[in-house]
């Protein structure tokens, strides 16, 4: 009927997945992780995996204040330690850079059925980005920060 706005049936369903990244910005390593939840137990695997893969250095992992990352459950390596940035400063993350880097190049104006199909374009656009460690250290480098450390 004109004038009547018709009803229609629907289901709006949210699923998520969380990506974990780290970003050497002197030497353009990345490491990520793709896990379930952003939670204290999924950033203590990302930390173990990321003490795997780089066992034989000494690492200083800077990140955001986020309660899983500053939890008392939190199992941090012997190699890795743990600073923080001041609160509200995403600019001072290298690893803004690679998110913003990856929602442009392999999510922009896509329409995804399943969120499989999300984890594999993240997958996909992560190993593209992490063979190309000279354009990563390009994206994150930061003199002024690299002067510091």
């Amino acid at each position: 009927m004109k004038g009547i706005r018709p009803e229609v049936k629907a289901q709006t369903v949210r699923e998520y997945v969380f990506i974990f990244g780290a970003i050497s910005p002197k030497d353009g390593c990345h490491d990520s992780l793709i896990l379930p939840y952003a939670n204290t137990e999924s950033m203590s695997i990302f930390l173990e995996e990321v003490s795997r893969r780089h066992a034989q250095e000494r690492i200083i992992m800077f990140m955001d204040q986020a309660g899983w990352h500053k939890s008392k459950r939190l199992r941090v390596p012997e190699n890795i330690e743990l600073a923080y940035l001041p609160p509200y400063s995403p600019e001072l993350n290298p690893e803004e850079q690679i998110w913003d880097e990856l929602r442009e190049k392999f999510f922009g104006n896509k329409l995804f059925k399943t969120l499989e199909a999300v984890m594999d374009t993240a997958v996909n656009g992560l190993q593209i980005m992490e063979r190309s460690p000279e354009q990563l250290k390009n994206l994150t480098r930061r003199d002024w920060i690299l002067n510091t450390i």
